[in-house]
């Protein structure tokens, strides 16, 4: 049911048809009808004839007869219509309709402009329960609570990782190529494991062709001692006849007792090649001359002066000294 239809059901009361058709023969015509003849004439069915009586807007009198012939029952009642006759019972109705879709379209706009307003209007929200993407609670805070929800997130991500660990880790990374082939990542550790330590070998050769064989024979000297101490006991004392055959086998250039032990043959050097029986120029390491050296010093004399710089110096410490104790 429309607005209209219940207005018109609650609140308009159609006339009757008796009513309608007796009103239409007491009023066959409509409106009021005064007499031209008499400008009083209208209050000939009234006994009053007061002066002060009501007089009716938007109708005029006058004296002057119509030219127009009168009607059938103006000539009877002498009386003439004035206005517009009364409307109708359906325009009665159509006339109410569209004052109720008037009334309706008001209401519905009005409700549209309270609603519009309302959309602009600053929003309260509340922040109680709401949560930023961070996992951090909205609003103002004070520090105990900012510190309770840091140690609650804490807490929740410590258990997700037990959780996870526990069934068992997240599952292996894919990695793929540029043509979107599947890398084997055992296999590509593998390479290069193996890539490093060829360069590392290659590194230690390289290293070991730069020493001399004098070197080389030392180094293996000190791994094999290292090898054999395996064995050794912690404590080595004076009667350990390996630890006093090592030490008779040293050679010391300032032993005065040196002239009175066995002399080793000399015939061959650590790494097993023939030695330089003659005399020779001494150097900074102490290495001999070859068995081939035909005793002509080619160098140009650096190993001379090295001699001499360390000897003066070691002459100028020792006649400082001497000064000072003179003083």
């Amino acid at each position: 049911m429309t607005l209209a239809d219940y207005l018109a059901k609650n609140y308009l009361t159609a006339d009757s048809d008796k009513k309608s058709k007796k009103r239409k023969r007491k009023h066959k015509d409509g409106g009021l009808k005064i007499d031209e003849e008499d400008i009083s004439g209208w209050n000939k069915g009234n006994n009053s004839d007061d002066e002060d009586g009501p007089t009716i807007a938007g109708m005029s009198l006058s004296s002057k007869k119509s030219k127009k012939k009168p009607k059938a029952t103006e000539a009877r009642t002498g009386w003439t219509t004035v206005g517009v006759s009364a409307p109708s019972h359906a325009e009665q109705l159509a006339a109410d309709q569209a004052a109720a879709d008037a009334i309706i379209a008001s209401t519905a706009a009005d409700r549209k402009n309270a609603e519009e307003a309302e959309d602009e209007a600053p929003e309260m929200v509340d922040t109680e329960g709401v949560f930023m993407e961070s996992g951090a609670k909205a609003g103002l805070q004070t520090a105990a609570q900012v510190a309770a929800a840091m140690k609650k997130k804490q807490d929740e991500e410590k258990r997700n990782a037990a959780e996870v660990a526990k069934e068992g880790g997240a599952g292996e990374t894919i990695y793929r190529d540029a043509s979107g082939r599947i890398i084997n990542v055992a296999m590509k550790r593998a390479e290069a494991r193996k890539k490093a330590e060829e360069e590392e070998r290659k590194k230690l050769e390289k290293e070991r062709a730069a020493r001399g064989d004098v070197q080389l024979a030392e180094a293996a000297k000190r791994k094999q001692q290292l090898q054999d101490a395996k064995g050794l006991t912690i404590a080595r004392y004076a009667d350990d006849a390996e630890l006093n055959d090592e030490m008779k086998e040293q050679g010391r250039w300032n032993d005065p007792a040196a002239g009175f032990l066995k002399k080793k043959k000399a015939g061959r050097s650590i790494t097993g090649k023939p030695l330089y029986k003659g005399a020779f120029q001494p150097n900074r390491y102490g290495i001999r001359p070859g068995h081939r050296w035909d005793g002509v010093d080619r160098s140009n004399g650096f190993e001379t002066e090295w001699f001499k710089s360390r000897n003066r110096k070691a002459n100028l410490e020792k006649m400082e000294y001497a000064w000072q104790m003179d003083e």
